[in-house]
């Protein structure tokens, strides 16, 4: 166990704090543990690659506990009625979608390399952003308009964008299976 991992491990266990402060409507206090787990997310990064100390462990836990982290927060925000229902359907679909192509590949004994790309990179920026104006505008009292139009805007593309190049990408792969 390295310490990127145990830094990861801790962020996918901030998930269950995150979700009870946004049900309980401490807002503020959900706002504090997501710049928290967006920290650490950095550091366990910075660590993995400045001290060579990237894993194939990490390498599944980080973008695990990314998924965990922002689906749980989407679906938390549009259950309390922050976020339209849309969004959160959009962005959690968009990673079952990707979740089930990697295991129907597997499945099918043509695992699909996991890298990702830089549209899905700006994705994630986006949703982060997203959320966290959301939940800083309800934790401290602020109208985050039109910011937040403009954000949920450019989440909608790049979660579009992003699904579809994986979807093509997927199917590309696939298309060398041999049925028998």
């Amino acid at each position: 166990m390295s310490i990127p991992n145990i830094i990861t491990l801790g962020r996918i266990l901030l998930v269950p704090v995150i979700v009870w402060a946004i049900a309980s409507n401490q807002m503020a206090i959900a706002f504090a543990i997501f710049i928290v787990a967006g920290v650490s997310d950095a550091v366990d990064g910075f660590l993995a690659k400045r001290f060579n100390m990237a894993s194939e462990l990490g390498a599944l836990l980080d973008p695990l506990a990314d998924k965990a982290l922002l689906v749980s927060i989407y679906i938390a925000l549009g259950t309390w009625g922050a976020v339209p229902g849309w969004i959160v359907i959009l962005v959690v679909s968009r990673d079952i979608m990707i979740v089930a192509a990697v295991i129907v590949s597997w499945l099918v004994g043509k695992p699909i390399p996991m890298k990702p790309l830089m549209v899905s990179k700006l994705n994630t920026v986006m949703q982060v952003a997203f959320a966290a104006l959301v939940l800083g505008s309800l934790g401290f009292g602020f109208n985050p308009t039109p910011y937040d139009l403009i954000l949920m805007g450019f989440v909608t593309v790049f979660t579009l964008v992003s699904v579809s190049l994986y979807l093509v990408e997927w199917v590309r792969h696939m298309s060398t299976v041999e049925i028998t």
